[in-house]
């Protein structure tokens, strides 16, 4: 169970390590994605910081369990508002976007949890 945490949490980390670089780098479809669902620009930042808190806890996590437990929770969380906002703005093609997302940080929490 162990090694299929480090899989999917290597996984998860790098899938959020690119989204966290995309709010940095700006391109104009995500600009568009983001006013779309009503997220201001200066939140791209935070919310980077964010991605990449979580993907380096779920790293870290690999061998300070509680920490990777944290991490997955907070992406969870995270993802749970990201499908929250898109919902409220009607944008319903984008939502497999952060489902995608969400379901890797309940496998990474599910597999952490199961691999103690």
């Amino acid at each position: 169970m162990f090694s299929a945490y480090v899989a999917v949490g290597i996984l998860t980390a790098a899938a959020n390590g690119t989204a966290a670089t995309l709010d940095f780098v700006r391109p104009a479809w995500l600009i568009e994605n983001m006013t779309r669902v009503g997220v201001p620009r200066r939140a791209l930042i935070p919310l980077a910081v964010l991605k990449i808190a979580g993907a380096l806890g779920l790293l870290i996590g690999i061998g300070v369990p509680p920490l990777g437990v944290a991490a997955a929770i907070g992406l969870i969380v995270f993802f749970i508002g990201a499908m929250t906002a898109h919902i409220r703005a009607h944008d319903y093609s984008s939502i497999p976007f952060p489902g995608t997302f969400l379901l890797l940080a309940i496998a990474s929490l599910a597999l952490r949890v199961a691999s103690y």
